[in-house]
C-alpha cells in the first residue's frame, strides 16, 4: 500500500513538472517577427542611374509599396504610407534598426484616395477625398486595427485635385488643403473652400480657411525658425510647354490669396480669368519653379548628417510633368534661401527620367527626415521608398 502511494506521488510530481516546464517555455506573443522572417527589400530599380552630389548615397529603404505617396512616422518607429489610387495605407517597420524595412503591413485597403497621413499622440490620421479618419493606438494593433474614428466628413467629394496632403502645424492644428475641382475655374463661386488650405483642431472643430487662391498643393511644411507655413502649388495646364510656372509659397498671415485662378506665378494673368483681378492683388511666390514640374513635398533640413549648408535650403520633390511635349521634373530640387528670400534653384537628385528616351522609372512624391539625419523619399511610380545618406568621402552608389 505504501509502495503504491509512493508510485502515485511520483506520477503526480512528473505531471506537475511537465506542466510547469511547458508553461515556462511557452513564448510570449509578439508583434515582432523572428529575425529569420525579415524580408528586406531586393529591388531591381536601376538606382545607379540617379545623380547625387559627391558624398551622398541612395539606397532602397522599402519596395513593393504600390503607389507609395505621403509618409508619417509613428512614435514607435512605424512608417505609415498613404496611396492615391490603390485605396491602401501601409505600415512599414524596421525591426532590426538597420535602416532597411523588413516588414510591411496593410492598415486599411478599403479607402477612397487615402493620400494624406499624419501622426499625433499615438493616433494615425488619414485623409480621404471627402473625410478625415483617425486610427487610435494604431502601433499596438497593427495586426488587427480597429475601425477608425471619423474626425470630419464634410469636405467636397470631387476627385479632381481631391486627394489631400495633411500635417499638424506648430499650433497643433491639422492643416488640410482643398484643391480646385478643375484645371482652371473660379470654383469659389459654388464653394468657398475650393482652392484653399484649411485648418482645424485635432478633433475636427473650429475649421477655418487659412490660405486662398491655392490651385493644388500636395505638400507643405513649417519653417523651423519662423514657424511660417511654406507650401508648393501646381500650376494650371493647357497654356503651353513653358507657362505657367509651378510655385513655392510662404504664408505670412491668415487669409492671404495666392492668385488662382486669376494670376499664375508672379505676374502671368490667366487668359480666361486674368481680366477680373490684377496680379498685384495677390501674394507672389517665393520661387517660381519649372512649368509642369508638379512640385509636391517641401521640407527644410534640420538633421545633423548632411553638410551644414543644406540647412539653408528647402528640398522639393518634383513629381514630374504630364502636360508637356518633353517631360520635366522627376527630381528632388533645392531652393536656396537667404532668410525668406530665394537666391537659387538647383537640382539635388535626378535620373529618374531619361531625357533622351523620355522614359522614367520613378516619380518622387514625399520627403521625410529621419532622426539620424538621413532622408526618405517616396516614389509612387517605382512603388518604393529610398533613403539618402551622406558619408563625406565617397560618391553615391547603388
Amino acid at each position: 500500500m505504501i509502495a503504491l502511494s509512493h508510485k502515485i506521488c511520483c506520477v503526480i510530481l512528473v505531471i506537475c513538472c511537465s506542466i510547469f516546464i511547458g508553461c515556462r517555455e511557452t513564448p510570449k506573443e509578439s508583434n515582432t517577427p523572428n529575425p529569420t522572417e525579415f524580408e528586406e527589400p531586393i529591388s531591381d530599380l536601376p538606382i545607379e542611374r540617379l545623380n547625387l552630389p559627391e558624398g551622398f548615397t541612395i539606397e532602397v529603404y522599402a519596395d513593393g509599396l504600390d503607389g507609395a505617396r505621403s509618409m508619417a512616422m509613428g512614435d514607435e518607429g512605424t512608417l505609415f504610407v498613404g496611396t492615391r489610387n490603390e485605396k491602401t495605407v501601409y505600415a512599414v517597420q524596421d525591426f532590426d534598426h538597420d535602416y532597411k524595412a523588413d516588414h510591411i503591413k496593410v492598415v486599411d485597403s478599403t479607402l477612397e484616395v487615402p493620400n494624406g497621413v499624419a501622426f499625433r499622440n499615438g493616433s494615425l490620421y488619414v485623409a480621404e477625398v471627402g473625410r478625415l479618419l483617425r486610427y487610435d493606438n494604431i502601433e499596438s494593433q497593427l495586426d488587427n486595427p480597429t475601425e477608425p474614428v471619423v474626425v470630419y466628413d464634410d469636405y467636397p467629394t470631387e476627385f479632381h485635385h481631391g486627394w489631400k496632403y495633411i500635417a499638424f502645424g506648430p499650433d497643433d492644428k491639422l492643416y488640410v488643403p482643398v484643391g480646385a475641382p478643375c484645371n482652371i475655374c473660379d470654383s469659389t463661386v459654388s464653394d468657398q473652400r475650393y482652392a484653399t488650405i484649411t485648418r482645424m483642431d485635432p478633433d475636427g472643430g473650429n475649421r477655418e480657411i487659412y490660405a486662398h487662391g491655392v490651385r493644388n498643393t500636395v505638400g507643405f511644411t513649417w519653417h523651423p525658425e519662423t514657424k511660417e507655413l511654406w507650401f508648393t502649388d501646381n500650376g494650371r495646364d493647357m497654356m503651353g510647354d513653358d507657362i505657367p510656372p509651378c510655385e513655392l509659397n510662404r504664408v505670412e498671415e491668415v487669409g492671404q490669396h495666392y492668385g488662382y485662378p486669376f494670376c499664375h506665378g508672379s505676374n502671368i494673368p490667366d487668359p480666361e480669368f486674368g481680366k477680373q483681378r490684377p496680379c498685384s492683388d495677390f501674394k507672389s511666390p517665393v520661387q517660381e519653379m519649372g512649368p509642369h514640374t508638379a512640385p509636391l513635398a517641401v521640407k527644410f533640413y534640420r538633421g545633423n548628417m548632411f553638410p551644414e549648408k543644406y540647412k539653408n535650403y528647402a528640398f522639393v520633390a518634383e513629381h514630374g510633368s504630364w502636360n508637356r511635349s518633353k517631360k520635366v521634373g522627376y527630381r528632388i530640387s533645392l531652393v536656396e534661401l537667404d532668410g525668406n528670400e530665394a537666391i537659387g534653384y538647383t537640382t539635388f537628385i535626378d535620373g529618374w527620367l531619361d531625357h533622351e528616351s523620355q522614359e522614367q522609372f520613378g516619380r518622387p512624391v514625399d520627403i521625410l527626415i529621419l532622426d539620424d539625419g538621413s532622408m526618405l523619399i517616396s516614389d509612387d511610380y517605382g512603388d518604393a521608398i529610398y533613403r539618402v545618406t551622406y558619408s563625406g568621402d565617397k560618391v553615391a552608389m547603388k
